[in-house]
């Protein structure tokens, strides 16, 4: 496809991951698990590391936390207990990124969703506690369809239903699976630079990179070429 700045005029529709992307929850995702660890009798992890283990869904998320060796037994019970504990404490310290707010005002005319491998019901309550749910017309996690995202079922569906064509559409995420998603459905790929998965977005490059969302409207307007 040709490099120039009309490329993505024709996006009408975007899907937008929501750790790393809309929200910073790396602290509260943090102290989760580190409360799940201490629950189980296991030594605590680093920040980082935690930080690294997010992206693929809450079951990977505490499988990695736990770490080679665990049971079935033990990831089940770590799990509910993380669960339990995050829904409690998953807005103590959770925020917008920078320019999120702002850039979704800009975006406010085109058709939204939310699509991410956090439970629906967890990415929904905390939509709803920062005020971001009215930008949405569709919230989708990690356990509404069979397959989480790499796959593109969440992004098929959603297509289906706001009825728009794969060159219509576009992920906004910031790191590699949501880069992947993009690619397996045949839609665009916009990436942030800041959030949990920046790393990966070098050997899976997005057709466009932000720095923040009010970034975005230029590029859809034909205004910005991608970089």
């Amino acid at each position: 496809m040709p490099d120039n700045s009309k490329r993505f005029s024709g996006v009408r529709v975007l899907i937008f991951d929501l750790d790393g992307t809309l929200i910073d929850s790396k602290l509260d995702l943090a102290n989760s698990i580190n409360a799940m660890l201490e629950h189980m009798g296991r030594a605590q992890l680093a920040h980082e590391t935690i930080y690294s283990f997010v992206g693929n869904g809450a079951p990977v998320l505490v499988r990695r936390a736990i770490g080679e060796g665990a049971t079935d037994e033990e990831a089940k019970d770590g799990l509910a207990f993380f669960l339990s504990y995050y829904r409690m404490h998953m807005l103590d310290n959770t925020v917008t990124y920078p320019g999120v707010r702002e850039g979704l005002k800009l975006l406010e005319k085109l058709p939204m969703a939310v699509l991410t491998n956090k439970p629906v019901r967890f990415s929904q309550a905390i939509l709803d506690g920062l005020g971001l749910a009215p930008y949405f017309r569709f919230v989708y996690g990690g356990n509404s369809f069979e397959k989480k995202k790499p796959d593109p079922m969440g992004v098929e569906v959603l297509l289906g239903e706001l009825a728009a064509a794969p060159l219509e559409a576009m992920m906004v995420g910031d790191s590699e699976v949501d880069v992947r998603t993009a690619r397996n459905a045949g839609i665009w790929a916009c990436g942030v630079s800041y959030g949990l998965g920046t790393e990966g977005l070098g050997a899976h490059p997005p057709d466009i990179l932000v720095d923040s969302l009010t970034e975005l409207p230029a590029y859809l307007n034909g205004q910005t070429a991608a970089r």
